[in-house]
Parts: structure tokens; sequence; C-alpha cells
């Protein structure tokens, strides 16, 4: 076997290992590629880890999974980033797709299955509120990206169509481009070359799904196009993808319950992997009716369809990254995609919270969760262990008195 060889097949264990193991959040995702894949592995540089993870939170797409790709891209080429591609996203894709059938089974088998969930449900609230303060903290820098959050916050409640989105963040960008002359000048040793071909492909994807979506009325076709484009859209990571596919495929098509979301992202909340992958659960779920077939072939496609666009993305602009970021109204654009993303992410607490009774004890955990999140260091899949294995027990106590 060649050296090449040895390296991808090492490469792609160390993605393996990672999948199976990447809990508590990208913080603890980078540190982990910080110590496997550039002071054991040395695949990349500390400095080039740094600046591509800074490229990936640029763009539309999941960023820790933009991220590994990128990697693979520097080490083995486009090749070894789509094998890459898979090895990460598998083992959540399908850990999220059979808890969709694992869901559905007890719905339809057993009435009130899903009381098991019931502090799980207000808890992933407590992740959302969480995540947007981690989020806000770290992106929301001046009075005027501040004042772009609340509006964001405003619009999006009021006005949760999935269409409302993708227009405030080009809105949130635009408005904070035009002060790029308080960005630094940077050197730019030669004229911009830009190579098409990833943007034509990710570009002809897009177009063609909604095409082909249109002529057939597909159900697959038409669920791989809802998430190629939410993945072509989302900036801020699987947060702010929240908000999005609770409007689109609860509020919009009910193809999902509130419950049924909820539970959903709380456990995905609770696996290792990345965090886009409750979209294999959303999607699992969209094609029920189906039966056994559609559960996977909706996982499946769901899948394809929000991790493929970031990927087309993050090899288009890679090529000529290091030209880009010398453009300084590129990078005072960032300012107001990031705070519009943060506005998402404060409408989306709410959202999710709008259909949970307002009890003491569904304010008691989301109350609980952040505080655990935000003053321990108790690990994410510990906490949702926990509220499980509280829903069970109130469940079984109360059926208990009950009969």
């Amino acid at each position: 076997m060649s050296v090449k060889k040895v390296r991808y097949y090492l490469f792609l264990k160390d993605i393996l290992a990672l999948a199976i193991t990447a809990f508590g959040g990208p913080q603890a995702f980078l540190a982990m590629l910080l110590e496997r894949m550039v002071q054991h592995r040395k695949y990349v540089s500390e400095e080039e880890l740094w600046e591509l993870n800074a490229l990936c939170n640029m763009l539309p797409g999941p960023s820790s999974t933009q991220l590994v790709c990128a990697i693979a891209f520097r080490v083995g080429g486009p090749n070894l980033a789509y094998l890459a591609l898979l090895v990460w996203i598998l083992p959540a894709s399908l850990l999220m797709t059979t808890a969709a059938i694992l869901i559905d089974f007890l719905q339809e088998n057993t009435p009130g299955a899903l009381n098991f969930a019931q502090f799980i449900q207000p808890m992933a609230i407590g992740f959302v509120i969480f995540a947007a303060q981690k989020t806000i903290s770290k992106l929301v820098q001046t009075t005027e990206a501040g004042i772009l959050v609340l509006i964001s916050a405003f619009v999006s409640f009021f006005y949760s169509s999935p269409y409302v989105f993708p227009i405030l963040l080009i809105l949130g960008g635009l408005s904070t481009s035009i002060k790029y002359k308080n960005q630094p000048k940077m050197e730019r040793d030669e004229p911009l070359k830009i190579k098409w071909a990833n943007f034509y492909l990710w570009g002809g994807v897009l177009l063609g799904a909604a095409l082909l979506g249109a002529f057939t009325k597909d159900p697959s076709i038409l669920l791989f196009e809802n998430f190629y484009r939410n993945g072509s859209l989302i900036f801020g990571g699987g947060q702010v993808l929240v908000p999005y596919l609770y409007t689109e495929f609860v509020d919009f098509k009910q193809f999902l319950s509130s419950e049924e979301f909820l539970t959903g992202y709380a456990i995905s909340q609770g696996i290792p992997g990345p965090t886009f992958s409750i979209s294999s659960y959303v999607g699992a779920l969209s094609l029920r009716e189906f039966g056994p077939g559609g559960f996977m072939l909706g996982g499946m496609v769901s899948a394809a369809g929000i991790f493929l666009p970031g990927i087309f993305l993050i090899f288009f602009v890679i090529r000529f990254w290091d030209q880009l970021k010398t453009y300084r109204p590129v990078r005072a654009a960032l300012e107001g995609i990031n705070a519009t993303s943060c506005g998402m992410l404060i409408a989306a607490a709410y959202l999710l919270f709008e259909p949970l009774e307002a009890n003491f004890i569904n304010i008691f955990m989301i109350l609980g969760t952040y505080i655990l999140l935000q003053f321990t260091k108790i690990s994410s899949p510990m906490i949702i262990s926990g509220g499980i294995l509280l829903g069970i027990i109130v469940n079984y106590l109360t059926n208990g008195i009950g009969s």
C-alpha cells in the first residue's frame, strides 16, 4: 500500500473517531481537531486550522462539517474530502433516523409514549437559549449589530416564514458592508482569480432540484430541495437551523408535531457528530407515510440535501480565499449576517416555547438546563439522559398511582 493510501486511511480513521466521540458542541469539537489533526497527525498547521475555521464560519452551511472537508481537501483533494464527508455524517445521521423510527413506533403502539420526553422538550429550549447567549456574546460587538439582532428577532417572530429568513440575512449583510472603511486594508499580491466550477455545481443542483420537484411532485425530490435550500442559506451553525426547520416542517407543512420536533432536537444534543444531523430525523418523519423504506429514504435524502451545498461552497471558496479576504466589504458584511442569525435564534427560543404549556415545570426545566450548561461542566449527553430518566420515572409513578 502506498504512503498516500496509508495517509488517506489514517485520515478517515481519525474522522470516524471524531464522528463517534465529538460531544459538547463546536468548542469541544475544535479542541479535539486541534489535538488530533494538528498536534498529533500534523495534517495542517494550527494557523491553517484557525483560518479554515474562520472561512467556514463565513459561509452558509454546517461549519463543523465544512471544516472537516476543508482539511481533507488540503490533505488529499476533493476525493478524500467527499469520503471524509460520508464518514463524518453517517453515524449521527443513522442515529437520528433510528430515533425517528423509534419515536414514531412508540407513538403508534403506546398511547402517551412521548411522556418520557415531557422534560426534554422544554430542555431543548434551554439548549437554544444557551446557544443564543454564547453566539451573541461572541459575534455581537457593536451597537449596530445589537440593533440588527433586535430587528431580526422581531421580524422572525412575527413573520416566521422560511422565505423571510434569507431576505433578512442578505439585508443584514448589506447593512454592515457599507461600513467597510472601518476594516483594515490588506495588501493584494495579484487580481482575484475565481474558478467557478463548484459554484455552478451548487447552483445547478439547487435549480435542478427545484425544477425536478415542481415537475414530478415526487416527495423525496421535494424533500431534498427543501433541505438543500435550507443548507444553502444557514449562517451560524446547527442552532440557527432550528427556526428554519421548525417553521417549514412544523408550522407550514405540518409533517411533524411540535412535540416530535422538540424531542428530536433534544436527542440531537445528546449524540456525537454534526448538529445538522437533526435533519435526518425531520426528513425521516416527513416520509413516514411510505413505511420503513420512507424513513430510511427521508433520512438519507435530507442528510444529502442539508450537507452538500455547504461542501460545494467551501470547495468553491477555498481555492481563492486568500485573495477574497483582502476585500473589506466582504469582511464587513459578516457582522450583519452574524447579528441577523443571532436574532433568529432569539425568535426560535420563543417560537419553540409557544406550543408548550406555560407552567412552572416547563419554565423550571428550561432555566435549569440553561444553568447547568452555563455554570457546570456536565456534558450535554448527560443532561439529556438525566431528563429522559426523570421523565420515565415520573411517567411510571404517575401511571402507577393512577392504576
